[in-house]
């Protein structure tokens, strides 16, 4: 992880990594199967050693499902700074590692979900504050997307539209801003 977080998947070399281990290169494909699959079993690490949207502390998910996604969001820069090597991983997945490695990625993404999106969504159906007129499973595909991209504006000048870095000082609200255009699409409304 230490290499591809250093170096990215296109500049990371399989013999620097093979060399630091301690095992000849072929070792590595042996094992991997390719530069690929080695990136593959990074990724996927990396983004299991990352919380879960529930695992904010417990004060914090008793207030609900907007306080909690607020929680997070207020606190990204503060837990990417905390545990750089796998938040990088999880960015070089979503923006470095090519078309090759998106549909293994996207596909371990679905099946494992390792941010607990699902049950995230699924605690706020059950609380009456996100919609359940949606398919559960395309609002939690939606808010990681969403929330993974406005997080990585929040911690990286090159992956920000100019909704963060241009104005330091309109951090607050931007935060504010999203989470308030992401309630009014899938907060549950009150019939009538």
């Amino acid at each position: 992880m230490q290499h591809f977080a250093a170096h990215g998947f296109r500049g990371t070399r399989v013999e620097d990594i093979a060399q630091d281990v301690g095992v000849a290169k072929g070792t590595v494909f042996l094992d991997f199967g390719s530069k690929e699959g080695l990136f593959l079993a990074a990724y996927q690490r990396a983004v299991q050693m990352l919380p879960a949207w529930l695992e904010a502390p417990e004060d914090v998910v008793e207030q609900g499902f907007w306080a909690t996604l607020d929680w997070w969001l207020q606190r990204t820069e503060e837990f990417v700074d905390s545990d750089p090597v796998p938040n990088r991983i999880a960015v070089i997945g979503r923006y470095d590692a090519g078309l090759g490695l998106r549909r293994p990625i996207d596909r371990f993404m679905r099946s494992e979900d390792p941010y607990g999106t699902l049950e995230f969504v699924e605690y706020g159906v059950r609380r009456g504050e996100v919609r359940d007129d949606v398919d559960a499973e395309m609002l939690a595909s939606m808010l990681d997307w969403l929330a993974e991209r406005f997080q990585d504006a929040l911690v990286s000048e090159e992956l920000d539209p100019g909704l963060i870095h241009r104005q330091p000082e309109r951090r607050g609200m931007r935060i504010k801003e999203f989470v308030e255009i992401l309630r009014e699409g899938i907060a549950a409304h009150p019939e009538g």
